[in-house]
């Protein structure tokens, strides 16, 4: 139920803003607007000052929204108010007027973005789990506890990273980008400070995902290699662990964070037959025990690994990352650019095939994702309404009919020709246009559908 009235909450306020962009601009030009609507379909609620005035209305399918104005190529427009009509406008007037709703979403995205900068969120600490066999990061000799405190594109200007989504952020633009990255690094307590290089231009990723995280190095938080719950009966239980048990050594080999168990007991199964017998050294109330451990083995996917039935870890060190109103403001300007910037790139490396298609999603991603930023708090909310704001706005500049971009496009051609596109082409425009949110309307739900099933 949260999901579901989040989602609404989400698509009320991001197609309010995006059409009331529209319709203020449209009033400051001296445009008639006959309704504001927010959804399509049957009315579900009305307003209307007088006969004359703007009507108001919410409709059932809150998918979209419109401004209806005054426009002679709709219908009779009276000779007294013909003066009022969109097309009479100017050029500028009528291009102000269509691109006032994507920038309406993305003033809309700074604001959201300073809100949760100013409310702060606490986040993982940059410090950094044990690399994965074989990937850049452990190729670049960075180990589990390492804190990442700044990065740097040249070498010269370093930019501060308060949590691990800061490190995060930077590795996908530098991934996108094709760029090393250089970070500088220190241990937990902030000693032994050191620059290491990743090599990420050497990746040749086509998208950014959990997969590709894993080749660069970067998984979870660092986490103690501190026993969590132990299942009753389970074989970490029948090899007498412990709630709170600090995991020394696994088969002789040094433990220096949590992954590394997780590791260790995923890796025992083996090809065939039961998983080998594990010796462990744990520290339970300043004393060391030794205990000898043998996972059971389950399917994962092809795969045959290790279980324990055990959690390994503590929970990951947190920060409150929170900024002043200027610098909240600023940061939020710079990230809603950053997003913006990112989200052509990912769509033109989609239409040259340098990265998956799967990377589109629709409703269904968008109301799991409202759902669960809610549960988190206000902060994660605006953040994610930020985000997905971006998304709009950046998606109706593109120049595709039907969108508020073709239309820009059609007064770019007015402007260069000195005549509007004939309302024959404009017929062909439109109809591509619409097999062309019907495909990418298709693709986008059939990603949502995958992504549930598991298939992606």
């Amino acid at each position: 139920m949260i999901t579901v009235l989040a989602f609404i909450v989400t698509l009320g306020i991001l197609i309010t803003i995006h059409e009331y962009g529209h319709y203020r601009v449209a009033k400051a030009c001296g445009v008639k607007v006959l309704r504001f609507s927010v959804g399509f379909g049957r009315v579900l609620w009305r307003r209307q000052a007088h006969p004359d005035a703007t009507e108001f209305v919410v409709s059932v399918l809150p998918f979209g929204g419109y401004v209806r104005m005054l426009d002679e190529r709709e219908g009779e427009v009276p000779p007294s108010q013909r003066h009022l009509a969109f097309n009479r406008k100017p050029l500028w007037q009528r291009a102000a007027v269509v691109a006032a709703g994507p920038v309406a979403n993305l003033l809309l995205a700074v604001l959201l973005y300073a809100g949760a900068h100013w409310i702060g969120v606490n986040e993982p600490k940059a410090v950094m789990a044990t690399p994965s066999a074989g990937s850049l990061a452990e190729r670049a000799g960075l180990h589990a506890g390492d804190w990442a405190r700044a990065v740097s594109r040249d070498g010269d200007e370093w930019t501060e990273l308060r949590s691990l989504n800061d490190l995060r952020w930077e590795v996908t633009q530098a991934v996108l980008r094709g760029e090393a990255l250089q970070l500088m690094v220190s241990d937990r307590d902030g000693h032994g400070q050191r620059r290491v290089v990743l090599e990420l231009q050497t990746l040749g990723a086509r998208e950014v995902d959990a997969r590709l995280m894993r080749r660069i190095g970067l998984g979870g938080a660092f986490s103690e290699p501190v026993i969590g719950e132990v299942v009753a009966g389970g074989p970490a239980d029948r090899a007498g662990l412990q709630r709170g048990d600090r995991v020394l050594s696994i088969d002789g080999q040094p433990v220096p964070d949590a992954v590394t168990v997780r590791d260790l007991i995923r890796a025992s199964a083996g090809d065939v037959g039961a998983a080998r017998v594990m010796s462990w050294r744990v520290e339970r109330a300043g004393r060391a025990l030794d205990l000898s451990l043998q996972p059971n083995v389950v399917q994962d996917g092809e795969q045959r690994v290790g279980r324990a039935e055990l959690q390994p870890g503590q929970a990951p060190e947190m920060v409150l990352v929170r900024y002043g109103v200027l610098d909240g403001l600023t940061k939020a300007v710079s990230r809603t650019w950053e997003m913006s910037a990112l989200t052509l790139k990912m769509l033109g490396k989609m239409l040259i095939g340098e990265a998956s298609l799967k990377n589109i999603s629709g409703p269904i991603t968008i109301a799991d994702f409202a759902g669960q930023s809610v549960q988190l708090g206000l902060a994660y909310y605006l953040g994610f309404l930020a985000v997905v704001s971006v998304s709009l706005g950046v998606l109706n500049l593109l120049p595709l009919p039907m969108l508020d971009g073709g239309h820009l496009m059609y007064y770019v051609f007015e402007a260069v020709t000195g005549r509007p596109v004939s309302d024959l082409w404009l017929e062909r425009l439109q109809r591509g246009g619409v097999a062309i949110m019907l495909m990418m309307m298709t693709l986008a739900l059939y990603n949502d559908v995958a992504r549930l099933l598991g298939l992606h």
